[in-house]
């Protein structure tokens, strides 16, 4: 069964030197965190903080093709681990009809946060928070900066976040 996730939180994991985006399940305390690359956790906490750049990045190329063409993204699903490596699909409704695409999960975030798009995951992914590891008043989050950052901010703010401001979890 696939769930609706919101994008939580952002995070620096310092045991593999990888950002983590933690996916909350909607009105729910399961969570699913992925490990992704930098240029995809910058992307996605510049939308998410509304940070607009001189020139497009990728994931607004993208939207602007995806809109271009007269599409619009339905809903990104988190398809499947496998390997350690997560999959997932867009479902694009364009001119002549559904299409899915494949793409990394990370990618498919950060274009879903740009065109409002619900994101899914199956609930077999999703694992129970460890309450005790929230970190309490010092959690820290994403949603809290400044819209004014540079990238070379957001790429400080990323590397100072800890994984246990988020939880344990093992990818």
């Amino acid at each position: 069964m696939m769930v609706e996730v919101t994008v939580a939180r952002l995070g620096l994991d310092s045991a593999t030197n990888s950002y983590v985006v933690i996916l909350r399940e909607r009105g729910g305390r399961r969570v699913l965190p992925i490990w992704i690359g930098q240029p995809e956790a910058e992307s996605i906490v510049m939308q998410m903080n509304q940070v607009k750049r001189e020139r497009p990045i990728t994931h607004d190329l993208c939207k602007s093709l995806i809109l271009g063409l007269g599409g619009t993204l339905r809903r990104v699903s988190i398809t499947r681990v496998q390997k350690s490596t997560y999959y997932a699909e867009m479902q694009i409704d364009g001119p002549n009809g559904v299409v899915e695409v494949d793409a990394r999960p990370s990618d498919s975030i950060a274009i879903a946060l740009r065109l409002d798009a619900p994101i899914f995951a199956p609930s077999t992914l999703l694992t129970a928070r460890d309450d005790d590891a929230e970190g309490g008043d010092d959690e820290r989050s994403v949603e809290a900066s400044d819209s004014e950052l540079t990238a070379e901010q957001l790429k400080s703010y990323l590397e100072n976040l800890r994984p246990e401001d988020f939880g344990k979890f093992s990818p």
